[in-house]
């Protein structure tokens, strides 16, 4: 055991995690989360959806010391990344979550931020066990973030902060030093307020305060590796990769402080989005282009999925061609996103060019002749079939 001052060394961690770039810094007993039991029941209730990692380390979320043996203390981080307002999208564009507009993964920029820090307090207390997180850890961190004072839990299920809003990432320092603790925010400021639940187009929330992430646009978008479920395409409207929509309507986010760092200003063509470029786009050019990016994260395969979605919810004859590639690609989940997105395009004829129908309708009787994967033969069978029985009768 080593001895140190504890309001000393406690103060002056907090200085350096502001010096080093934090928004605000608050720190916690790493004791047991209050919400590791409702944790369980959300994993019973299968609102994980396809994110197995997390029932497997259920028990490790409820002790922290499965993060950083022998810990006492967590301190608790946030950096924040509201930047611009988003600007309104035209058909062939699709929407980006504000975190991910920059040039930078906030990992990159958090990590070495963390790793500094970790080092300073090294320095003050040689033996001291340190470790820094950022979300990939099985850490509760928004419920050490509100055991540290920084927040409560909305009902959207993400932090909130009176004078922050929500536009702020979380990470962690985790040491075995006690340190003094700040006071656990014990207030719900949200009130009677429900905009977020009524805003949200999937009804991924069965109740306040619970997400059902399977039909979150945000992992349907970012987590799913599949298929995502028809009954949940339309309502991603034009979201290609994440969703703020219950972010943008809370009214704790009016007042939000902007960022300043310039690894997440917008970069130009991601606020908004342009969707078409992307099926041309080689998994070299891709991987050149976003590798570097949150974008990264679903892989080209994924992203395409998600743009053809998009560019079937809202049917233009300029992003046609786009599809057509798309419905060639060699990704099977590619093409089957493409092919029910040329089906949407059958559907509003009524709406479109006749030379732009004939062509998807074309497009997708060629590919049902080649396509040996039976999952994408069935989206186009679909889609043929829509364009058979739902179109609407010409006046």
């Amino acid at each position: 055991m080593f001895l140190v001052n504890t309001e000393k060394i406690t103060t002056w961690l907090k200085q350096r995690a502001l010096r080093a770039g934090f928004s605000s810094v608050g720190i916690s007993p790493a004791v047991s989360p209050p919400g590791a039991p409702r944790l369980t029941d959300w994993l019973d209730s299968g609102y994980a959806g396809g994110m197995h990692y997390l029932a497997d380390r259920r028990e490790a979320y409820a002790d922290p010391t499965s993060v950083l043996d022998g810990v006492r203390s967590i301190v608790m981080l946030t950096l924040d990344y509201r930047t611009k307002s988003p600007q309104p999208t035209e058909p062939g564009q699709g929407r980006v979550s504000r975190y991910a507009w920059g040039e930078a993964d906030y990992h990159d920029l958090i990590h070495p931020r963390l790793k500094r820090l970790a080092n300073e307090l090294r320095e003050q207390a040689p033996e001291a066990r340190v470790r820094g997180v950022v979300d990939t850890a099985p850490l509760m961190e928004r419920e050490f973030a509100q055991l540290a004072g920084l927040g409560w839990i909305g009902k959207h299920t993400l932090l909130l902060n009176r004078s922050q809003g929500s536009w702020f990432f979380l990470a962690s320092l985790l040491t075995d030093i006690e340190l003094h603790y700040d006071t656990p925010l014990a207030t719900d400021h949200c009130g009677t307020c429900t905009a977020c639940l009524d805003i949200c187009p999937t009804d991924a929330f069965p109740q306040p305060y619970v997400l059902d992430a399977s039909k979150c646009i945000s992992y349907l978008t970012i987590e799913e590796k599949n298929a995502i479920s028809p009954e949940l395409r339309v309502g991603m409207g034009d979201w290609v990769f994440g969703c703020d929509l219950c972010q943008e309507v809370c009214p704790w986010n009016r007042r939000s402080p902007t960022s300043i760092e310039a690894s997440f200003q917008p970069l130009p063509d991601t606020n908004p989005f342009d969707l078409a470029a992307l099926f041309s786009l080689t998994d070299e050019e891709f991987r050149a282009r976003f590798r570097r990016t949150p974008l990264w994260r679903p892989k080209r395969r994924g992203l395409l999925r998600n743009a053809a979605i998009a560019l079937g919810n809202r049917p233009t004859p300029a992003a046609l061609p786009a599809l057509v590639l798309g419905l060639n690609d060699d990704e099977p989940l590619v093409r089957g996103a493409s092919a029910w997105a040329l089906g949407r395009y059958l559907r509003s004829n009524d709406r479109l060019e006749n030379d732009a129908t004939g062509q998807a309708r074309a497009a997708l009787q060629e590919q049902l002749e080649r396509e040996e994967e039976a999952d994408v033969r069935g989206e186009i069978q679909t889609a043929l079939t829509v364009d058979q029985t739902e179109r609407a009768p010409r006046q």
